[in-house]
């Protein structure tokens, strides 16, 4: 790995976004401790010591490890109490590293019980969110415009397979439609889902600005989930899909075509003719060469979080410069870096962007042209010209950020 060309200190300063952060994934390990305790949920080790070695590991040995952990933090969050908590801090603990916009996914439906439904779920997590934000903005460096404000939106988390014990939500899908087919079940749960998310957005007035398609691809396409998507895309949600990370470039296809995708979860395998499974594809180098030009030309940004990636695919773990993110970046995509788990993955934006700086030697204006798609792509809760002003006023800090590191990445191209 090459080495740094940007300081950490100037990394950390720089104003950050997180467009793919799962908020049960990024549970602080104190909080964790306290609200298992609290809920009496058994934890494999009550330190945060014993904790790190077990579970939250620095490597796993497979993705299904990997997904261990949300076990315990999803246990420990159902209550609207600990989701506001979890939502608080995660805003707190992103803007403390200078992150100035996030995107706190999850799958509602994991949370319900009882009387405690989908809409009360997002209400608790928005009530964090909203109150992390009032304090934060209540800086009178952000109030007299020497720092930028703080925005943040939810992302619910449709899911490509489920069973019933992964919730009583879901369970109650399978008792009432015993004889539908697995498939069809998924597909109606993910539209009831979406309902949910429009009617928090536009009855309840929630930050709820997208939907997502999370879970195993191989075997579980997201056309299943075609109608929800089309309901989110009649409303004017965001759409985000996890594609092109357990599965090859024919889903990342498929998203955009099936889903009216605006973003693609990792996108990891999008240059990777090994990864076609689709047999009707013969000229898989003709297929990925149209692909990537496609997802380029229609600004279809990319959110790549690097150390989970490396966590999960084998082919990554001993060089990071084997990720696409450079071939990414050499086609023109618009691509953001993203933690995806804080916690599960033990890291933070700075460190995401440290790792990207180091391993695909970014100079200052390429490593400008990723942060801003964070902010450009985002699914800004706001008016487009009140996006437009606080892009330009993150524009403005980042680059007088880089000055005073002696930095001039004010002349020249500007990202597209």
């Amino acid at each position: 790995m090459t080495k740094p060309t940007l300081s950490r200190d100037l990394i950390a300063r720089l104003p950050k976004s997180d467009l793919h952060l799962h908020l049960d994934g990024s549970l602080r390990l104190e909080t964790l401790l306290e609200l298992a305790k609290a809920n009496k949920v058994d934890l494999p080790s009550r330190t945060p010591e014993g904790l790190l070695e077990l579970v939250f590991k620095r490597a796993y040995k497979n993705l299904p490890e990997y997904l261990k952990g949300f076990e315990f933090t999803v246990a420990c969050l159902q209550d609207a109490e600990s989701l506001e908590r979890a939502a608080y801090e995660l805003c707190w603990d992103c803007r403390r590293e200078n992150v100035f916009y996030i995107e706190m996914r999850f799958a509602p439906q994991l949370h319900v019980r009882g009387d405690f439904r989908v809409r009360d779920v997002l209400r608790a997590v928005c009530r964090g969110l909203e109150r992390a934000k009032k304090e934060i903005n209540a800086d009178p460096e952000v109030k007299r415009g020497a720092l930028p404000r703080f925005e943040a939106g939810v992302i619910v988390c449709a899911m490509r397979f489920f069973l019933p014990v992964f919730s009583e939500h879901y369970r109650a899908y399978f008792e009432a439609l015993s004889s539908a087919p697995a498939q069809e079940i998924y597909g109606l749960a993910s539209l009831e889902l979406a309902r949910a998310a429009i009617a928090a957005a536009e009855v309840d007035g929630l930050p709820v600005v997208g939907l997502d398609l999370a879970g195993q691809e191989r075997g579980f396409p997201c056309k299943d989930h075609q109608t929800a998507y089309q309901l989110a895309h009649d409303h004017f949600l965001g759409k985000t899909v996890h594609a092109g990370e357990d599965y090859g470039p024919e889903s990342i296809f498929q998203a955009i075509t099936d889903c009216h995708a605006d973003r693609i979860g990792h996108g990891t395998w999008l240059f990777s003719q090994k990864h076609i499974r689709d047999k009707s594809i013969t000229d898989k180098k003709a297929y990925i060469d149209k692909l990537v030009r496609y997802v380029a030309d229609r600004r279809i940004t990319l959110e790549v979080c690097l150390t989970s990636n490396q966590q999960t695919i084998p082919e990554l773990r001993g060089d990071l410069r084997k990720h696409p993110f450079k071939k990414m970046r050499e086609a023109r995509c618009s691509v953001t870096l993203c933690t995806d788990n804080r916690l599960v993955s033990r890291t933070t934006m700075t460190d995401e962007v440290e790792k990207a700086v180091a391993a695909f030697a970014l100079d200052p204006r390429g490593l400008k042209d990723v942060l801003i798609y964070g902010f450009k792509r985002s699914f800004f809760p706001g008016s487009y010209p009140d996006k437009r002003d606080w892009v330009r006023s993150m524009l403005n800090y980042m680059e007088d950020t880089f000055a005073q590191f002696g930095h001039d990445v004010r002349v020249g191209r500007r990202p597209l």
